[in-house]
């Protein structure tokens, strides 16, 4: 052979993620940041070490890899399993509603099922509603903003956040994907936004409770706490967003909201509030979708249950 030529491993694309997948599941690690098991992030690590797309055919599973190569998917591995960092902040990327978002520790991980209602255009919640305007409270990286805009570019986008950090990282990731139609910009929920309509507000607000916070594995220390905290309950900006957002619907609107786990907290709390929560492929993930009018009709007890919370 010659001396100018790498040296390849015995070990093909295939047997580093199968390797990777058993580490992993070995090490006991956490997966909940876009993937949710051991092989899909060993493939997303393998890939990203190799320089190639994340889609790469199965055809190319048996190629062999280089010494070096085998190497740099090596030190991947490691930092995953001894520092527990999230694959997605290891290679910088993560895929939201068939888009490459770049990812770091400036906002959470892209990963919200809020996702599949994007790309399905919103329905059938949308139905005949005419859709101009489109709020993303809690934007973060600007995933759901940014998503929003690329699949539907007659509209116009606004995704805010209290965090400077993020909404930097949210500009980032508009230039990346070159979506002219959103905008980003910085507000505590809708305390800037004064006068400003929108016929749609999308929001995966924080809403991991206090107890769940501090027990979350060391995955999540990685990610700004800012976007997981809400209260004992995991309800305590979706109750001041619920009581805000008539405010800024118009008034055929609709509150999209996830809330995950608290879903079950909520109605109890409101059990008379007729709620939509989406069925989604793979079930219920604690999201709901609500008409602007039974926001109003309600907006009592919402109030009151949002500034006890004050």
């Amino acid at each position: 052979m010659d001396a100018g030529l790498p040296t390849f491993q015995q070990v093909s694309i295939i047997d580093l993620i199968r390797y990777g997948g058993s580490l992993f599941n070995a090490s006991g690690l956490t997966f909940g940041h876009s993937y949710d098991n051991a092989l899909d992030e060993s493939t997303q690590l393998v890939l990203h070490a190799l320089h190639m797309p994340h889609d790469l055919s199965p055809v190319y599973g048996a190629s062999r890899v280089t010494d070096e190569e085998a190497r740099r998917v090596m030190d991947l591995f490691r930092r995953r399993i001894d520092e527990r960092v999230p694959a997605a902040y290891l290679t910088g990327e993560a895929w939201f509603a068939g888009l490459s978002f770049k990812s770091d520790r400036r906002a959470l991980v892209p990963r919200s099922p809020i996702a599949e209602l994007i790309i399905a255009g919103f329905e059938p919640w949308r139905g005949e509603r005419d859709v101009d305007r489109v709020l993303d409270l809690c934007t973060g990286s600007g995933c759901i903003a940014i998503a929003t805009a690329h699949y539907h570019p007659n509209w116009d986008v606004v995704g805010i956040d209290i965090s400077d950090e993020a909404l930097t990282l949210a500009e980032e990731n508009k230039e990346r994907l070159q979506v002219p139609n959103v905008s980003f910009v910085k507000s505590n929920l809708f305390e800037d936004l004064q006068g400003e309509m929108f016929d749609l507000i999308v929001t995966n607000p924080p809403y991991v409770t206090n107890d769940e916070t501090d027990a979350l594995p060391r995955e999540y220390s990685y990610e700004p706490e800012l976007g997981l905290r809400a209260g004992d309950d995991g309800l305590d900006l979706a109750l001041r967003i619920m009581r805000d957002a008539p405010d800024h619907l118009s008034e055929n609107g609709l509150l999209i909201c996830e809330v995950g786990e608290a879903e079950h907290a909520l109605v109890e709390l409101l059990p008379e509030l007729p709620m939509a929560w989406v069925e989604f492929k793979v079930g219920q993930m604690g999201i709901f979708v609500v008409e602007r009018s039974d926001l109003v009709e309600h907006h009592a007890r919402i109030r009151e249950l949002a500034d006890a919370r004050a």
